[in-house]
């Protein structure tokens, strides 16, 4: 079974409903996933709760990094794009020449909108 990583905003200028709706989609992604045969790690709802500490952004960054180093494949999230963290995981990822996928309308996809399975990845 490969390990998926959710990557995707967490923070938001909302940060009340905005980080909820993020939450909410990464933990969408995340299910998907393991319909499709992955086995998941998905961050947002490792810390869900915890934006309101006095941790460094760089602390999450660092253990999120660790987690996304043991993963066989990315999948990115809508908006990942204005996330500076997800951007950085992205890099990560690609340094790592680890596959990304996506998640759109409620699929894993590949960049060429392919659905993947985990068992075929």
């Amino acid at each position: 079974m490969k390990l998926l990583y959710i990557s995707g905003p967490f923070s938001h200028p909302d940060n009340l409903h905005g980080v909820k709706k993020n939450i909410l989609l990464a933990s969408e992604a995340a299910l998907q996933g393991w319909k499709q045969g992955f086995s998941v790690i998905c961050p947002h709802k490792n810390t869900a709760g915890f934006q309101h500490t006095d941790i460094p952004h760089e602390t999450w960054l660092k253990g999120d990094l660790e987690m996304l180093r043991h993963c066989d494949a990315i999948c990115m999230l809508y908006g990942h794009w204005s996330s500076k963290g997800a951007m950085e995981e992205l890099e990560f990822a690609e340094s790592m020449n680890m596959p990304v996928l996506y998640y759109k309308q409620g699929k894993i996809i590949t960049a060429d909108g392919n659905v993947v399975r985990g068992d075929a990845l």
